[in-house]
């Protein structure tokens, strides 16, 4: 939609502003402009029909968010490899940990041959539903296909209490993913 701005007509330098009908404010809507309830939930509509079918396990909401934490936490303390070649080429390297693959991945090809590695490597996986997310738990602006979380960092040491934290994030999760497995066979 072209609106004329009034206030730069009367200095004679006509602009042109363009408004989105998206971003016009509704009575539903507050005034910060935030998505009405219905909105919402198209969003996470649209979020679960964009999943591929090898996505299994899947997370539940619960175990997707102690996930996206230990992302988190993991990224902080630089025990992170991300993205599909940096994770292959630590489980060929015999590194152990959990790998966190997106649901939401196009082409399924890129990512079909990680689950299989991680299975010989014997090392827990799953599945998120969301790349973007996954992107924001690892602290990168750039979505992520899969993420390796790891119990110590590459370099350097951590703070004991920082160990800590991070292994008991990381046990609690892994047992929670291998009782999904478990429940899926």
């Amino acid at each position: 939609m072209l609106v004329l701005c009034p206030e730069t007509r009367r200095a004679g330098n006509p602009v042109i502003l363009w408004f989105r009908p998206e971003r016009i404010l509704h009575s539903d809507q507050d005034k910060m402009g935030s998505d009405s309830e219905t909105e919402k939930a198209v969003k996470e509509k649209k979020k679960v029909v964009a999943l591929s079918p090898i996505a299994k396990p899947l997370a539940g909401k619960k175990l997707s968010k102690r996930t996206f934490k230990l992302v988190r936490r993991a990224a902080e303390n630089k025990c992170l490899k991300r993205g599909v070649k940096e994770v292959v080429k630590s489980i060929k390297r015999g590194h152990k940990g959990l790998c966190v693959i997106a649901g939401n991945i196009s082409p399924i090809d890129v990512i079909t041959h990680v689950p299989i590695m991680c299975e010989e490597k014997e090392i827990p996986y799953i599945y998120v539903s969301s790349k973007e997310d996954m992107a924001n738990a690892g602290a990168t602006k750039r979505p992520t296909c899969c993420v390796l979380v790891q119990t110590k960092p590459n370099k350097g040491e951590l703070s004991e209490e920082e160990q800590t934290k991070l292994k008991a994030d990381y046990d609690q999760v892994v047992s929670d993913v291998r009782e999904l497995m478990a429940s899926m066979f």
